[in-house]
Formats: structure tokens, sequence, C-alpha cells
């Protein structure tokens, strides 16, 4: 196990502030349809403790889903996180920290939407469609 560390970031215009502990982050790309609308092509998430972690600013949430949230920046529109409403857990949005904590990128979700036009290289898990649905709905941990 790493050193756990505190890693601090923004929005694009600085008015939210995310301060997060990580202990050996990692990232994780999401393929799914709401996260290209959302972003313009994957969401990808750095894996945080969720204790420790704090935001402050003009915060706003939108529920996507039954079952899922997704906040940005009430000002410059920033995506901030997506959150499961169960747990209240947050997958930040690795774009808010420097160099995305320096973090390697371990895990696709909806790897098989991924649309035509780029790919990410590397030896990480990929999940389809069926197979990220069935870890989020059978109560399991994604990605576990």
């Amino acid at each position: 196990m790493g050193d756990k560390q505190k890693i601090d970031g923004q929005c694009l215009c600085g008015a939210v502030k995310i301060a997060a502990v990580v202990d050996a982050p990692t990232l994780v790309a999401c393929h799914c349809g709401m996260c290209q609308r959302q972003n313009a092509g994957p969401y990808i998430s750095i894996m945080t403790e969720q204790a420790g972690t704090e935001a402050s600013g003009p915060i706003k949430v939108f529920k996507s889903s039954d079952w899922a949230e997704r906040a940005f920046c009430g000002t410059c529109g920033s995506t901030l996180w997506y959150g499961t409403v169960h747990d209240g857990a947050r997958y930040l949005s690795s774009g808010l920290f420097p160099d995305a904590a320096g973090a390697p990128l371990t895990l696709e979700y909806f790897s098989d939407n991924c649309p035509q036009g780029y790919a990410f290289t590397g030896d990480h898990r990929r999940m389809t469609e069926a197979e990220t649905i069935a870890a989020f709905t059978e109560g399991g941990e994604p990605g576990a």
C-alpha cells in the first residue's frame, strides 16, 4: 500500500475548489452515452478516498438517473463528479487535478461503446456494457 497523499484541484474558472485523499491513485474511464454527451468524450475519474473529500464553491448537482447524479461548477460548467445516490460516493473528475495526480488508467467502463475515433492504449481492464451494468446492479464493487 502506498502513502496517503492530499491532492488539490479546481474547476476551469477556479470558483470550485476540491481537496481529496488518495492512496495509489488510479484513473477510470467511462464510455457510456451520458458521459459522452456530458463530456464530449469519455468521463475520466480519479479514484479517491470518500472520507476526506472536500468541495466548496458554486456546485450544482443534476440527478441524471434513479441511481446517479452529476455535479458541475455553477459558474463555468466544469464537470466535478459523477456520484452514486445510494451511498453518496463521488467519483471526481481527473481533470480537476494537475496531471491527473500522476495516476495511471486502470479500468474502462462501457468499453464496447467507445467511439471508433479514439481508443486508450495500454494493458488495463476493459468492461463491456453488460459487464459494467452487472457490476453496478448486482451490488458488487464495479471493477473489482
